[in-house]
């Protein structure tokens, strides 16, 4: 389980850290594809903030990621991915923030799927002895 929470942490810090760096250094090639902006600044520092949560997520994803990095990289990707839907329905944005917001939900779903997977075997584990109990009658 926590070798799964490992990938995901350090995908998503991959992910973070090519974007965000991308914004970063090459702002022209960056808004060629993802459109003009009005405020580079702003830009820039979304782009410094993405890449200090995607550093995070790789000391994080490092060994078994704690719940800090779980709640950072679900929380990161949860705030990415309805900025992204929210400004492309205001018509704000271009359409090809769709492509990150599919991106960002992914993250989010991937980092739920191990958490319910180990609900799931934990409510299992502990109801079987009963099951087991009953089956001789």
């Amino acid at each position: 389980m926590n070798g799964i929470r490992a990938r995901i942490a350090r995908a998503q810090a991959f992910y973070y850290l090519i974007t965000g760096l991308w914004a970063l250094f090459e702002l022209d090639s960056f808004e060629w594809v993802t459109g003009p902006k009005t405020d580079d600044w702003l830009v820039k520092t979304v782009a410094v903030l993405v890449v200090a949560i995607g550093a995070s997520l790789l000391v994080g994803g490092r060994r078994a990621p704690g719940p800090e990095t779980a709640a950072l990289g679900m929380a990161s990707a949860a705030a990415l991915f309805g900025i992204d839907c929210w400004y492309v329905w205001a018509d704000e944005i271009s359409e090809i923030y769709l492509l990150d917001a599919f991106a960002e939900g992914a993250l989010v779903i991937a980092w739920l799927l191990p958490s319910r997977r180990r609900f799931r075997v934990g409510i299992v584990r502990r109801a079987a002895p009963h099951w087991r109990s009953h089956e001789k009658f």
